[in-house]
């Protein structure tokens, strides 16, 4: 029996429902669902040990959430004592681990008959990668995929995926029926290169994916959040960005947050010499070296006495703007590849909380604040979206703000228009299958 009795929601009762008769099972349930309870049921189900994958940040809640509702033993599999002790138990018991390390412990690679369940099954989406090829060469009797993402809004990126629930289409095939190319001259290397430019034959792709044992479910199909509301801030892009655009290369001085000001004498030079390191420094200069963006920041902050969660791209923008944070006095937790802290988070409600999107964006719970600041954008949709689901989420109550500063005419209103329209592909895949086109399929062959 359960050390505590899991009440599981009617949604959660129906994805699980739904895969009754399945051994291999995709959970896409939206951010704030509880994909973890569901899949946690799920594993529970099959009599196998349990391999559960995921974000080295979520390794301790997995832990915690196996031990306080489930009489299995449970293992931190990043320590090399705990794996020999997970590798030798025979029955049912828990191993935890993160991607980054799971394909450094080879003698994992020789466990069979055992439940293998991703959290974030989406970071597995480049095949080439490590983790990806030593996962997809795994041998396991029962897969579980947990994601609210899948995607990311890009279908290509799915095929991972397919192959661990049991679709043995090749990847070229999966192409070519699903996924629009084009060819294009690369500005970089002259040569022409596939660009993928839309999708094809959606609704029969969800038919498949459902057979298969993915369950699509978004938040407002079983919950009645509070209304999201969507506020950019903009602010003119400095002279030192416009000149970077027209001639690839500028010097800018770095910025320092004190009492004398925000400029330093200390120089960089940035050198925009391929298409990805101009977009970088496009960015950068939207971000840290912002005077106008970072005044922007902290008229916001001077102006509200609510929790804030901002988010950030690079450590040098978080050094920034915490020291505009202490300069007024603000409490402050932070959530980096450092450090995790929260202490001022959780208790303080006029508190100022940064993360940086790879190490927060997805996972943690938020609902306390409902104000998230976005000082400079992602590039993956993926985080974009799992950000925003930080605090609306199961017990948000109030209505939820989000504020985009952004330059004018710059990269950012770019990187916001492609953001969207992965947004909107994402939540096409969502949707459920309309059962008229299903008919006229059938009809059609």
């Amino acid at each position: 029996m359960p050390l505590n009795m899991i009440e599981l929601y009617e949604h959660q009762k129906r994805g699980l429902a739904e895969t009754a008769d399945k051994n291999r099972v995709a959970y896409y349930l939206d951010m704030g669902l509880g994909k973890t309870f569901v899949g946690s049921e799920k594993a529970a189900s099959f009599p196998e040990k349990i391999l559960v994958i995921c974000q080295h940040s979520k390794i301790q809640d997995w832990i915690e959430h196996f031990k306080q509702y489930y009489p299995f033993t449970v293992f931190d599999l990043t320590e090399k004592k705990q794996l020999t002790e997970y590798l030798v138990t025979i029955g049912k018991c828990v191993g935890v681990i993160n991607y980054d390390l799971v394909f450094r412990r080879s003698d994992i690679a020789h466990i069979s008959n055992f439940t293998l369940m991703l959290d974030e099954s989406s970071l597995i989406q480049n095949e080439t990668a490590k983790r990806s090829k030593f996962i997809l060469k795994l041998n396991p009797k029962n897969v579980i995929l947990l994601s609210g993402t899948p995607t990311s809004g890009k279908y290509e990126k799915l095929w991972s995926q397919l192959h661990l629930l049991g679709w043995n289409i090749s990847k070229q095939l999966y192409y070519k029926q699903y996924v629009v190319q084009e060819w294009i001259e690369d500005g970089d290397s002259g040569f022409r290169i596939p660009v993928v430019v839309g999708y094809k034959n959606v609704d029969r792709l969800k038919e498949k994916l459902a057979s298969y044992g993915a369950v699509f479910m978004k938040t407002e199909e079983a919950f009645d959040l509070p209304e999201q509301v969507e506020i950019p801030i903009k602010v003119s892009a400095s002279s030192d960005y416009r000149r970077f655009m027209r001639k690839s290369l500028v010097t800018v001085n770095k910025l320092d947050v004190n009492v004398s000001g925000l400029k330093t004498g200390i120089e960089a030079e940035l050198i925009g010499d391929t298409s990805l390191t101009k977009r970088l420094y496009a960015r950068m200069l939207c971000g840290m070296y912002s005077v106008n963006k970072l005044q922007a920041f902290e008229d916001l902050i001077q102006g509200t006495n609510e929790r804030l969660i901002v988010f950030y791209n690079f450590k040098e923008e978080f050094q920034l703007l915490l020291q505009i944070a202490l300069k007024h006095g603000k409490n402050v937790s932070f959530v980096n590849g450092d450090r995790k802290d929260l202490v001022c988070y959780e208790q303080f409600d006029d508190s100022i909380t940064f993360i940086q999107y790879q190490a927060g964006a997805m996972g943690l719970n938020l609902q306390k604040a409902n104000q998230v600041v976005y000082f400079t954008l992602p590039e993956r949709p993926d985080l974009f979206e799992q950000s925003k689901k930080r605090i609306h989420r199961i017990g948000q109550e109030k209505r939820c703000f989000y504020y985009y500063l952004l330059c004018e005419n710059s990269v950012e209103l770019d990187i916001l228009e492609n953001l969207k329209m992965r947004k909107e592909y994402n939540d096409a895949l969502f949707q459920k299958y309309d059962e008229e086109t299903k008919r006229k399929d059938e009809t059609n062959g």
